[in-house]
């Protein structure tokens, strides 16, 4: 009586699976980890050219430098939010002169359904 040793067993089977679950894992876990990268990236990139538009409007005058927010129309899902206060400084006392004549402007830019926001504090001259 001879046995045929033609095909695979159910244990090389078995393992060949393991092995092609594992890799898809991985793979799979990769990929979605490389989406993440990409839509942080785009977010970092638009929301640093939108906060110098903002900056450059509020800077030019084209804005009223007071608290506001709203939408930008051309880029769909990005908010803006201007805080302006008074400029305080603890020290230098040199820097205690511009007090009087600076603004502290916080720029926000966050994107909508999305944990990433743009933080951008900065001073412009008070015209009053």
């Amino acid at each position: 009586m001879s046995l045929s040793t033609n095909g695979f067993t159910l244990l090389e089977v078995m393992i060949a699976i393991a092995i092609l679950a594992v890799t898809l894992t991985v793979l799979y876990g990769s990929q979605s980890q490389s989406l993440s990268l990409a839509t942080e990236a785009k977010f970092n990139t638009t929301a640093a050219f939108l906060s110098a538009l903002k900056l450059a409007e509020l800077e030019g005058g084209v804005a009223d430098l007071r608290d506001d927010e709203g939408d930008f129309e051309d880029y769909p899902g990005f908010h803006w939010k201007v805080e302006v206060r008074e400029a305080s400084f603890d020290e230098p006392e040199a820097l205690q002169d511009l007090e009087q004549i600076l603004e502290q402007v916080d720029l926000t830019i966050s994107w909508t359904d999305s944990p990433f926001s743009h933080i951008i504090t900065t001073y412009i001259h008070n015209e009053n």
